[in-house]
């Protein structure tokens, strides 16, 4: 199985990237594509942009998706919604095939420095990605990323481990039977 595994986030001191990170060591036996999202700079979207052509960072994040057989992604909240570097990413993508996430099993997470754990942003992924192609299987958020995330050893909060390790569990049982 090929997992394409992302954060929403272009920061190179990503939280999110750090709970994809650590998420896909329960994935170790599988292929781990962990794609960075500065990989695939490009112009602000604009239908006068569009009229001249796309960018061919936009049909490289949909060939990633496309041999893909699953997605992990962890999107960074900022005021209330993705990273202007994921939408712009999206945004580009969608105008080249409407079925962005291509109908791929996903486990959607977020996280935040704030009580909420991104809770804004995913709710807002979980009402249109599927309208996007995406088939969410599990979602996790991880509230107040700096007291329940050691770097060393990831989510150290032990009710919230076992919640992100049930989901983990439930997200191989569901791909593994569809």
């Amino acid at each position: 199985m090929k997992v394409l595994a992302f954060a929403g986030s272009t920061s190179s001191t990503s939280i999110n990237r750090e709970l994809v990170k650590f998420v896909l060591k329960d994935f170790q036996n599988e292929e781990l594509n962990f794609i960075d999202l500065n990989d695939f700079s490009m112009p602000v979207f604009s239908v006068d942009l569009e009229k001249k052509g796309f960018p061919d960072e936009a049909y490289r994040f949909l060939k990633e998706i496309e041999e893909c057989d699953v997605i992990i992604c962890s999107l960074a909240e900022h005021n209330r919604s993705y990273s202007a570097a994921f939408k712009n990413i999206f945004d580009w993508a969608s105008r080249i095939n409407v079925k962005v996430f291509q109908n791929k099993p996903m486990l959607l997470m977020s996280t935040s420095p704030g009580g909420y754990g991104g809770g804004n942003v995913m709710n807002t992924a979980k009402t249109f990605f599927p309208q996007f192609a995406a088939d969410i299987k599990e979602t996790f958020s991880l509230p107040k990323f700096y007291e329940n995330f050691d770097l060393e050893n990831g989510v150290i909060n032990p009710e919230m481990l076992n919640d992100l390790k049930s989901k983990i569990a439930s997200f191989k049982s569901q791909i593994t039977h569809d």
